[in-house]
């Protein structure tokens, strides 16, 4: 296939239907959708089909030129987007196979306990990505990153950063031994005065409304917080996981370039 050849009316179904995590799983293909996305992603996966516009393949001669281009009408994007607004293009490609995450005593890793919303999701891979975090945990209930949601929300960023769905308990109870895991909770130790945060670990972030799960807290071996600010002045009741995890990790990040620069 080209851009010469035209999007046939069974590969608009099969782009459309992905937006089902059930479908995404049975068919083992996920869509990318919009110019940035897409070309942050595309040769980060295996490309089964890239449908757009023919005015965005104008525009983009050296995509147009791949085996895997199709041309679409307006109607057909529209049809075929998850998003509210159509975009002129969108990438299939296959999910990466599942793999046991390694995780290496002094590197810094993100834990994710059934975080729900997709564009917390994305926004969480964007900002591991900002931070040179390339390994994050989620637990089997954390929501897909696959989703169109989600996958736009890392804004390219799924790319680089690789997120394991796996048992988080045990994943976390087979840690190297001595890696730290620092979960987030109200009441702990201030995250900017914290001895010990150069040195990497595992950020453990709860679900948006419960936090983090009785089994996680169990392996949690330094409870952490993020304080407001005056203290004892009324504020929100919390903050997104998203804006917290950016918050949390730029505070790991600032102590390690401290550290290196002698301060």
């Amino acid at each position: 296939m080209s851009s010469d050849a035209l999007l046939s009316a069974a590969q608009r179904k099969s782009i459309a239907a992905l937006a089902s995590a059930r479908r995404r799983r049975e068919a083992g293909l996920f869509a990318a959708e919009g110019t940035k996305c897409v070309l942050d992603t595309l040769g980060a996966f295996r490309l089964r089909t890239l449908a757009a516009t023919a005015e965005w393949f104008a525009e983009h001669p050296a995509q147009a030129a791949l085996p895997q281009a199709v041309t679409a009408r307006r109607p057909d994007m529209e049809r075929m987007s998850a998003l509210s607004t159509a975009p002129p293009v969108i990438a299939v490609y296959e999910i990466p196979e599942a793999c046991e995450p390694r995780v290496s005593a002094g590197e810094l890793v993100v834990a994710l306990d059934c975080v729900q919303d997709p564009g917390n999701l994305g926004t969480i891979v964007r900002v591991a990505d900002w931070m040179g975090v390339e390994t994050i945990l989620a637990s089997h209930d954390t929501t897909d990153i696959f989703g169109a949601k989600a996958i736009q929300a890392t804004m390219g960023a799924i790319s680089r950063v690789r997120v394991h769905y796996c048992d988080l308990a045990a994943q976390l109870a087979a840690l190297p031994e001595g890696m730290a895991v620092y979960g987030t909770f109200l009441g702990g130790e201030n995250i900017y005065t914290a001895p010990g945060l150069e040195s990497g670990g595992v950020l453990v972030m709860g679900n948006e409304g419960r936090g983090i799960s009785p089994a996680t807290e169990a392996l949690c071996t330094r409870r952490i917080t993020i304080p407001s600010y005056p203290p004892g002045r009324p504020t929100s009741e919390s903050l997104n996981v998203g804006v917290a995890t950016a918050i949390a990790l730029s505070a790991f990040r600032s102590r390690l370039i401290n550290r290196e620069n002698g301060l």
